[in-house]
């Protein structure tokens, strides 16, 4: 039985809670918040040790692995300190604000012999493993253009202070459209080479972004979209448009996922689901403990959540210098 702790008891941390109580093999064990009446109510409703102190969390014999849900800014030492402990570690996208500090934490994984799995859930969703299956097949040869989506709505309740501020790690990218970009990183299967891009604070007085355009190329043959928008006002959209050598995939989170060939389009059965993001965490959740308890690679590496930071390190930069930008890792 894998036992977990959760630094950052808050909004995600509950989620998170809730998600391994539907986990075999897994339990919540501990739970570390900066505040003891939330910390209270957060052990009341979900059981598990209180702590005010992360350290003293890292310090229970009785928690092997950690989930690190904390502001994007606080992950590098957190993280590294989890490793130092001999904790697993599980932790929220981004990885980090930076790839620098990316490096760190794979480092200190690698060198205290830990599992590290960044927490990209909207690969563990029913319509992306629908698609992937079907990528996987290799009936489609290989992806030569992508569009991928997260346009929502910025200022919802469980927004804070940290999340508008790049020198907290905020803006819609690093918090939101991450999710859009690192879809469409995996259902490429390479890693991108060059962005170029528009970034904007265009609906909101912030310092962070709320708005973003993203265009990637996968070497010379392939390329792809990302939209990054978090209005004012409007509806969810949510979604990927996926051109293969020999069909197309529309992947929509809340539809399914639909297959286009020969000037046809059909449904794939099994693609979609009551509480999408809900299940998809309790499949993160399934993977990682998976991964500990054999040894091998966890489904989403520490590699794959360093190139995601990397290709919006590059955006950011690209964006400011008009220009297309080479990717880093």
């Amino acid at each position: 039985m894998l036992r977990v702790g959760i630094i950052g008891a808050g909004h995600f941390g509950a989620a998170h809670a809730q998600a391994l109580r539907a986990v075999d093999g897994a339990t919540l064990v501990a739970a570390c918040r900066n505040d003891a009446e939330g910390l209270k109510a957060f052990t009341e409703e979900y059981g598990g040790k209180g702590y005010l102190d992360y350290r003293e969390l890292l310090a229970d014999p009785e928690v092997d692995a950690v989930v690190v849900a904390l502001p994007h800014h606080l992950h590098t030492d957190v993280a590294i300190a989890c490793a130092e402990a001999g904790k697993h570690i599980m932790i929220e996208k981004p990885l980090a604000p930076t790839v620098a500090e990316c490096r760190r934490i794979l480092a200190a994984a690698d060198k205290a012999g830990v599992t590290l799995m960044p927490g990209h859930t909207m690969r563990f969703t029913l319509p992306f493993l629908a698609a992937r299956r079907l990528i996987d097949s290799g009936e489609m040869g290989a992806m030569r253009y992508g569009s991928s989506r997260m346009i929502k709505l910025w200022m919802e309740g469980n927004r804070r202070d940290w999340h508008l501020d790049t020198a907290t790690g905020g803006g819609m990218l690093f918090t939101a459209g991450i999710h859009a970009l690192d879809r469409l990183l995996a259902f490429a299967g390479r890693r991108a080479t060059h962005v170029s891009a528009v970034t904007a604070t265009s609906f909101h007085q912030q310092k962070a972004d709320d708005a973003a355009l993203l265009l990637i190329r996968f070497g010379d043959d392939a390329a792809g979209q990302v939209a990054s928008i978090g209005y004012a006002n409007g509806a969810f959209i949510s979604g990927d448009e996926l051109v293969f050598d020999n069909g197309v995939l529309a992947v929509d989170f809340f539809k399914g996922v639909t297959f286009g060939k020969d000037l046809k389009w059909q449904p794939v059965e099994g693609s979609i689901e009551p509480d999408v993001a809900g299940q998809g965490l309790i499949r993160q959740w399934q993977g990682f403990a998976k991964a500990v308890a054999t040894g091998e690679k966890p489904p989403v590496t520490g590699e794959d959540g360093m190139h995601v930071v990397a290709c919006i390190e590059a955006a950011f930069k690209a964006s400011r210098e008009r220009r297309e930008v080479a990717v880093e890792a």
